[in-house]
């Protein structure tokens, strides 16, 4: 946990994938800033479902963490996805928007630095 100026609490976590750039990114992102996030692979852990229904309430909702375009998602040809977005990010967690970022309550999906950089100025 990390707090600055004006008592903003961070407690930064990085979910996704080692490989994926730009989850890589975040975690540069965040290291720049003299800050340690906590890192999750999803390759080695999903998401519980209660993370999907937090996370999404913090994103807009759960179509926001499917990625439609990944190669998993073809892989399992998901397409037209008959099971509910719940039920597939929990069966297959690599169909998820990364990185996602998390700061209590707060989320994002996708790179977005401009947010991060929001919480820091708090």
């Amino acid at each position: 946990m990390y707090i600055f100026s004006g008592g903003t609490v961070m407690n930064i976590q990085i979910i996704g994938t080692k490989k994926c750039p730009d989850t890589r990114k975040a975690e540069r992102f965040f290291k720049e800033r003299g800050i340690k996030p906590h890192f999750r692979d999803l390759k080695q852990q999903g998401l519980s479902p209660g993370e999907i229904n937090k996370i999404s309430q913090g994103v807009g909702g759960i179509d926001h963490l499917v990625d439609r375009n990944s190669k998993e998602f073809a892989k399992r040809n998901l397409k037209y996805l008959g099971k509910p977005a719940h039920e597939a990010l929990e069966k297959y967690p690599l169909i998820t928007r990364t990185p996602i970022v998390r700061n209590g309550p707060r989320a994002t999906v996708g790179f977005e630095p401009d947010t991060w950089a929001e919480w820091l100025d708090g």
